[in-house]
């Protein structure tokens, strides 16, 4: 143990470290549907840790392979950082005995509070850890400096979340610097375009996820993705998806995406609150309540369109 603590450390001091793509440092497969998690708020606005951690058990049944919270689609920046810790404490005991990998958001304003949540991340047992860059922020030297103070905080795999401008030069870059840094989810720009690049210039090491709800999943699978990250109120509809693909059932991946894809087209037009009352029509949450989406355009018509969508689909739905 202290020999590979000594290596790691040479390696952050200016060395070089190569990560499998199922990370030797997570006990858990980095690979695949990995949703973000949305965040469930009691009819007073509280943070409902009962209801996200019935999330994480509904992922589990529906043979998802992760976990990620908290994001964009988690509202993250609605959270305070009490909530934040509390949520993946309690999180991070939950996963141990599941299946799915957790991934916890550790994005801050600054790369104090993002390093604090790394560490914390570490702490409660995550297999990974994910970062937006500093909100706002459009210099490539901050962001990548920024990155470096996560990645170097614990040696859990880093995700970084590439979203703007972030080129794929910048991405190299850091990828060159930062021993931790290995995966990505990319949506800055097209990311079928630039999915080639990144594998070409990182020799095949970056591991590419992508998200956008996985709306060019078969795509992507296609050109070599590790995984993707959707919502989590089909996720195991993607999980179908991602298996029959990878065990080479290509026609019934197609089929099953074309299920999907109508549901893509709802949760486009209404958002967060559309993906709770999904959650909510599966029993997982007890209200479609927002904090970042106070004025949500799901309507009653709205409703009524997902709820039919919704009886469409159950045949195939893994968990129900």
């Amino acid at each position: 143990m202290a020999s590979s603590r000594r290596s790691f450390l040479q390696v952050l001091a200016g060395g070089s470290l190569c990560l499998a793509e199922d990370n030797a440092i997570s006990a858990k497969p980095l690979r695949g549907v990995f949703p973000i998690a949305q965040t469930p708020f009691t009819d007073s606005d509280k943070l409902d840790l009962d209801v996200l951690l019935e999330q994480l058990r509904f992922i589990d049944r529906g043979g998802v392979h992760g976990f990620v919270w908290p994001q964009l689609a988690s509202e993250w920046a609605s959270l305070s950082e009490a909530e934040r810790m509390a949520g993946s404490e309690a999180l991070g005991a939950a996963a141990k005995k599941l299946r799915p990998a957790l991934i916890l958001g550790v994005q801050a304003p600054s790369a104090e509070a993002a390093v604090r949540f790394a560490v914390h991340a570490k702490k409660v047992g995550a297999d990974a850890i994910i970062s937006l860059p500093p909100p706002g922020q459009t210099d490539s030297k901050v962001i990548a400096g920024y990155y470096q103070k996560v990645g170097a905080a614990t040696d859990l795999p880093l995700f970084v979340q590439a979203v703007g401008k972030l080129s794929v030069a910048t991405l190299v870059e850091m990828y060159k610097s930062i021993p931790t840094f290995r995966y990505v989810k990319d949506e800055a720009g097209e990311p079928l375009f630039r999915m080639h690049e990144l594998h070409e210039q990182t020799r095949g090491e970056m591991k590419i996820f992508t998200g956008s709800h996985g709306r060019t999943m078969i795509d992507e699978m296609n050109r070599g993705a590790s995984g993707t990250m959707p919502a989590a109120s089909f996720a195991d509809l993607y999980a179908t998806v991602w298996d029959s693909w990878h065990a080479g059932n290509h026609r019934e991946a197609m089929e099953t995406f074309g299920r999907i894809s109508m549901l893509i087209s709802e949760v486009n037009v209404y958002g967060i609150a559309s993906l709770k009352y999904i959650l909510q029509l599966r029993g997982v949450f007890q209200n479609c309540r927002t904090r970042e989406s106070a004025n949500s355009p799901l309507d009653e018509k709205g409703k009524e369109v997902i709820r039919q969508m919704m009886e469409e689909i159950k045949p195939w739905l893994r968990t129900r």
